[in-house]
C-alpha cells in the first residue's frame, strides 16, 4: 500500500479530469516517470496560462491522449519541478496532502508542504 506525505495510505487525486503518470487517479512515484509527477495540485488559471507560455499546454484538449484539457479549479499531478517554478513565478498551487506520495518528503519538508496544504489555504 503507497503511503502519502502525511504517513496515511495514498488517496486518489482526480479522476475527472483522470490524472496521474499511469492516468488512474493517483500522482503514484514510479522511476520510469522523470518528471516525477508527484505533487497532487489544484490547478488556477493563472498557473495555466504561465504554464502554457512555458511551452506545457494543460488547457488544450489532446483527444489522442484521452486529455480533455484543464480548467481553473481542477486538481492534477503536477511535476514537483513545476511545482517549485510556479511557486517562484507567482502562481503557487495549493496541494492535496492526502494525495501526495511520500517520495515527495524527499525533495520538500513535511513544513513547507503544510503551508500548501489546500486545507491551510481556509
Amino acid at each position: 500500500m503507497a503511503k502519502n506525505v502525511l504517513g496515511g495510505e495514498l488517496k486518489s487525486c482526480s479522476i475527472d479530469p483522470m490524472t496521474g503518470v499511469f492516468r488512474d487517479g493517483y500522482c503514484t512515484y514510479t522511476k520510469q516517470d522523470p518528471g516525477l509527477h508527484i505533487m497532487a495540485a489544484q490547478v488556477t488559471q493563472g498557473f495555466l496560462e504561465w504554464n502554457k507560455a512555458r511551452g506545457n499546454d494543460l488547457i488544450t484538449p489532446k483527444p489522442e491522449w484521452q486529455f480533455t484539457g484543464l480548467k481553473d479549479g481542477d486538481w492534477w499531478c503536477i511535476c514537483l519541478g513545476v511545482w517549485l517554478q510556479s511557486k517562484r513565478a507567482g502562481y503557487p498551487l495549493y496541494l492535496n496532502l492526502e494525495a501526495c506520495p511520500e517520495k515527495v518528503l524527499e525533495y520538500i519538508s513535511i513544513e513547507e508542504l503544510k503551508r500548501w496544504s489546500y486545507q491551510a489555504k481556509a
